[in-house]
């Protein structure tokens, strides 16, 4: 099998009408078959898994369960893992991602989320949950557009993927500085921005497609020619040479293998024979 979908949402996803994100992640994850695995360990409200599991239920989804895992002791639970492993689809909620790192990270729920997600399991997250699926998490940082040698603060993330740095609430929280602030300490992978109700449906491919009503702002480091990183002081601006920004909206696509970026098919060439 393939790699599944990996999804991370920006948050404040649209939850009562038209629901675009949350309808296109049960398509992917198999319409009226999926079972849905709900982890709101992220967050701190008691019902935010039973309003997913109404909310999946609604759209179509054959089971929605929800695996409240608080406790690190939780992550062996044979009974919820045994739920993991009949999956379609994982979605994490919001809320803290360093409460997802702290009480998922080095288990066998985070060993088994990556080695399903090779192998088919899709795998969503909102706003919390979209920050900790990249290899590298950003835990917390500082509002503002310029980068500054202390503006963020990375630590290991769940690893479903180490080619992005995935920040969330994107435009409404000002965070381009804490993204490029985290692109300089090593600019290899690709920052992805997201703004409030937008995901990035990144197919198994490489393939990633802009669903919402808002923007993914990708910052391609590929070209750096330099970075100031190691030589700032505390709170001192950052420069960075050579980063490429593309603004993408529904519809649009950027190849992360080719990093290349596609603008929306227009509505008529869409319906062209």
């Amino acid at each position: 099998m393939s790699r599944g979908y990996i999804i991370p949402i920006g948050g404040a996803e649209e939850k009562i009408s038209g629901r675009s994100i949350l309808r296109r992640f049960i398509e992917v994850c198999d319409g009226e078959r999926a079972r849905i695995a709900i982890i709101p360990t992220a967050s701190s409200l008691e019902d935010a898994g039973p309003t997913y599991e109404e909310i999946f239920r609604d759209l179509g989804a054959a089971e929605a369960t929800t695996l409240p895992f608080q406790e690190r002791r939780d992550c062996r639970r044979q009974d919820w893992i045994e739920v993991l492993e009949r999956a379609h689809g994982v979605f994490m909620t919001g809320g803290n991602q360093l409460r997802l790192a702290t009480t998922i990270g080095g288990t066998p729920v985070a060993d088994l989320l990556r080695e399903r997600n090779l192998n088919g399991l899709h795998v969503a997250g909102t706003s919390a949950g979209a920050a900790f699926m990249s290899e590298h998490m950003i835990a917390y940082g500082e509002e503002g557009m310029t980068p500054r040698s202390d503006m963020v603060t990375l630590v290991p993330g769940l690893g479903l993927t180490k080619l992005a740095i995935v920040d969330q609430h994107f435009r409404q929280r000002d965070r381009l500085g804490r993204l490029l602030t985290a692109l300089a300490y090593n600019p290899r992978p690709i920052g992805i921005g997201l703004d409030e109700d937008t995901a990035a449906f990144l197919a198994p491919g490489g393939l990633l497609e802009v669903v919402g009503s808002g923007a993914i702002t990708v910052l391609d480091p590929s070209d750096v020619e330099y970075s100031s990183m190691d030589s700032v002081r505390p709170h001192d601006p950052v420069c960075v040479i050579g980063v490429r920004l593309h603004v993408l909206i529904e519809g649009a696509t950027f190849n992360i293998k080719t990093r290349r970026a596609e603008p929306p098919v227009p509505p008529e060439r869409s319906q062209e024979p």
